[in-house]
């Protein structure tokens, strides 16, 4: 897992998401409520592409096409990967346990580097 979370609003433009991931050159940027710092979407790069492939001037959350799943800190990596395999997603939201407050991301790239013992 990456810790942290980088994040954005749901109102956030499609351009800011783009500065967020091209900046940090991440994959996925969550979504969090203004409120509660919880996970309500994830922008994939490739809900990115897609949009831009459209040619959509659109804020994140109408971007996010990918599934919004979230893991619990302590769940085995089994678990996990399980998780991303039935949903066809390349990101999990990692949360604690107590509040479902997001703690990283875990990727597909983090489970291959877990597997491999690295």
């Amino acid at each position: 897992m990456h810790q942290g979370v980088l994040t954005c609003s749901a109102d956030d433009s499609l351009q800011d998401v783009a500065v967020i991931m091209a900046g940090h050159r991440v994959h996925a940027v969550v979504i969090t409520s203004s409120s509660a710092e919880r996970p309500v979407g994830v922008v994939s790069d490739m809900d990115l592409v897609a949009a831009v492939a459209a040619g959509a001037d659109c804020s994140a959350i109408d971007a996010a096409a990918t599934e919004t799943l979230t893991v619990s800190a302590d769940e085995p990596l089994r678990n996990a990967a399980q998780l991303m395999s039935e949903h066809a997603v390349s990101h999990l939201v990692v949360v604690d346990g107590a509040g479902g407050y997001p703690l990283g991301v875990l990727s597909t790239l983090d489970v291959a580097s877990a597997y491999a013992g690295s």
